[in-house]
């Protein structure tokens, strides 16, 4: 559970923003979506392996 104080005179909309910041970091939503089905781990590690190929395509383009 998150707990964000709230300080005398803080306006609402701000401690909704500190709110939903601090929900995004902890990764709650992308949890609960990668819990929704099963990923064999052969799919999860080939899908890591080309994602790392991809990142280091770009960085390869960057150079060039």
């Amino acid at each position: 559970m998150l707990i964000i104080p709230i300080k005398d005179g803080e306006n609402i909309d701000r401690a909704l923003k500190r709110y939903k910041r601090k929900f995004d970091k902890t990764g709650t939503v992308r949890q609960l979506r990668s819990r929704q089905a099963f990923h064999k781990p052969s799919v999860v590690n080939r899908a890591k392996i080309q994602k790392a190929a991809y990142i280091q395509n770009m960085k390869d383009a960057l150079e060039n």
